[in-house]
């Protein structure tokens, strides 16, 4: 699939985007701050940190303290996504019992382990991040609030 030369730092894991619902309407709907935490985005914060530091993930994009975490790109190396369903799960029930929708993909892939410079590199750097952003968008136009796991 890549030449080892362009590609030989790759090593097989799980990449794990995470996105809040219908974020910007919740936040005017209940008249919650953008620009710092706010009850969804601060628990989102601190579910993911101890998500990374749980499964040595490396939080690519989107990890927030200072505004909140509205959405994030993780990559975990040498794990299966599978495994991550029980804890993806709890993220998600978390999140509703405060009546906030979130979409969660987990994509068995490759994974680079290294901060992405912008957005765009977050999202599509590899052809899984490409694929896993494929179905997370997907999801969301079929109503979102679930956990996928490819």
């Amino acid at each position: 699939m890549y030449r080892k030369t362009e590609f030989s730092h790759l090593v097989e894991g799980t990449i794990v985007i995470i996105d809040l619902d219908r974020f910007s309407e919740v936040v005017e709907e209940r008249g919650w701050s953008e620009y710092s935490p706010n009850p969804a985005t601060g628990l989102l914060t601190r579910l993911i940190e101890m998500f990374a530091r749980r499964w040595q993930g490396v939080i690519i994009y989107g990890f927030d303290e200072e505004r909140g975490t509205e959405e994030v790109v993780i990559e975990i190396p040498l794990v299966e996504p599978e495994e991550l369903l029980p804890d993806l799960e709890k993220i998600k029930q978390e999140l509703n019992s405060i009546g906030v929708g979130i979409t969660i993909v987990a994509l068995k892939g490759y994974v680079l382990g290294k901060p992405a410079a912008d957005r765009r590199e977050a999202y599509t750097a590899t052809p899984f991040r490409r694929r896993a952003l494929a179905l997370l968008r997907k999801a969301k136009r079929r109503g979102g609030n679930t956990v996928i796991i490819a």
